[in-house]
């Protein structure tokens, strides 16, 4: 399920997958598809790991990045549920084919 909202954001944010929402800083941003699909990536591996080990691992993983590239915008690149959502998101028939735990193969 998609949502607009403007509160949650920092300026620098624009989307964010929240399961089992989407979250999105304007209305428009609805028709942009490569984004839409990087979201719902997010979604499946927010599923894969039952939701919650999910927002632990991204926050330890994000914790060891930024110690990692000392940048906070390096850091956040380089999670590896990131590295596989920014690889994959135009191709928007990825998550029919995506196997299990793919997001392992971008740590």
């Amino acid at each position: 399920m998609i949502l607009v909202t403007r509160k949650i954001f920092r300026k620098s944010f624009i989307a964010m997958a929240i399961f089992p929402f989407i979250l999105l800083r304007d209305k428009d941003l609805r028709l942009n598809q490569r984004l839409i699909n990087h979201e719902r990536i997010h979604l499946r591996q927010q599923l894969e790991l039952l939701i919650l080990p999910f927002y632990i691992w991204y926050f330890i993983e994000y914790l060891i990045r930024l110690i990692q590239y000392k940048n906070a915008h390096q850091a956040y690149l380089n999670i590896s549920f990131e590295r596989e959502a920014y690889c994959n998101d135009e191709d928007l028939e990825f998550l029919q084919n995506r196997k299990l735990f793919n997001f392992l193969r971008f740590l």
